[in-house]
């Protein structure tokens, strides 16, 4: 029988007692039955809990707060660092190591659509949903044939999509000139956790839909020479199916010669999602501009960043502990969880 779940979400300002004032943001953390035999591992000690219920009575909403004894409940993103650390630690690019999507792909999109004379353009809104669409290739593709060809394409469709591919090519050399001037910067976080993997042995690789080139100048301009030669990189057309399709995630697991189950993936998508998790990995969103309203219930964690210090949302130890599934203490969470399904601990 599966495990019955639910999904528990904390603000981060109540958990932690820090003594400097913490954004309040928000996690969440999966929790299910089968981690009732697991020991406890990188708890923060609280001195009590407030557990809020929403009821309903008569038509009037109201909210009951149970106060839990205290108890320890592992809610650090920061863990010791006697937790097992991850073999591989994959990340997504756009939107992950840096925000490029709205004013990064998509000017450079709409400045080869302009110079190439084809009379589109795609706004923020419709290019949106054109990000549901994996590659920019199969984004251009699937935009001309639901809309209508450019008067200028050609007809047969192996020309179309040499075509599209010239698109495409020009598209990243106007892109590539974005990173190189260092317009788009890392997203908070990125140098820090990916510094933290290399400094301890944890293999890190970049498994993007984007084109390899455009990949590559981002880790080398932003990241810097040292670390870019040591991290690998699979993107563009290195697989023939894209996210959501798990194909990039388990050639980087092969080729690194790591297990699956020993990955963590940092993704902001619901298609990177799907991949990383048809592909059996431990996955980490951290929301972009363009996804914080998508589904992510099957994701092991959900951030908005992955923060630097003092606004630190996680760290590689924290990754180590997800893939030992030391979410929640049962010992505060089994019989709420269980019998009430989810909560808000506040």
């Amino acid at each position: 029988m599966a495990a019955s779940s639910s999904i528990i979400s904390f603000s981060s300002s109540s958990l932690f007692t820090p003594t400097t004032p913490q954004p309040k943001t928000h996690c969440l953390l999966k929790h299910t039955k089968h981690n009732d035999h697991l020991p406890p591992s990188s708890f923060t000690t609280l001195s009590s809990l407030r557990i809020s219920r929403p009821t309903t009575t008569f038509g009037v909403s109201s909210t009951t707060r149970v106060n839990v004894p205290p108890r320890r409940l592992s809610c650090s993103a920061s863990a010791s660092s006697s937790s097992t650390l991850p073999s591989a630690l994959l990340f997504d690019c756009d939107g992950v190591l840096v925000d490029t999507e709205k004013d990064g792909h998509r000017i450079s999109f709409n400045q080869t659509f302009q110079e190439r004379d084809l009379g589109v353009t795609w706004d923020v809104d419709l290019y949106g949903e054109l990000l549901k669409i994996g590659g920019g290739k199969e984004r251009m593709t699937a935009y001309f044939n639901k809309t209508g060809w450019p008067a200028n394409a050609p007809a047969g469709e192996q020309e179309r999509k040499e075509f599209v591919a010239s698109l495409h090519k020009q598209k990243t050399e106007l892109f590539m000139a974005l990173i190189e001037k260092k317009l788009l910067p890392l997203r908070p976080g990125v140098a820090k956790i990916i510094d933290q993997a290399l400094s301890q042995g944890v293999q890190v690789a970049v498994c993007s839909t984007s084109n390899e080139k455009a990949v590559s100048a981002i880790v080398s301009f932003l990241l810097g020479p040292e670390k870019a030669e040591k991290i690998k990189i699979f993107a563009g057309d290195v697989v023939p199916r894209k996210k959501p399709d798990p194909a990039i995630y388990l050639l980087a697991a092969s080729t690194l010669g790591v297990e699956s189950s020993r990955c963590v993936v940092v993704e902001d998508s619901a298609i990177g999602l799907a991949a990383a998790k048809a592909a059996g990995m431990t996955c980490i969103v951290t929301k972009s501009g363009y996804t914080e309203d998508e589904d992510f219930l099957n994701a092991d964690a959900v951030f908005d960043c992955i923060g630097d210090p003092p606004e630190e949302r996680f760290d590689l130890a924290f990754c180590g502990n997800l893939l030992e599934k030391q979410y929640v203490s049962t010992e505060v969470c089994r019989s709420f969880l269980v019998r009430d399904g989810p909560m808000h601990a506040r």
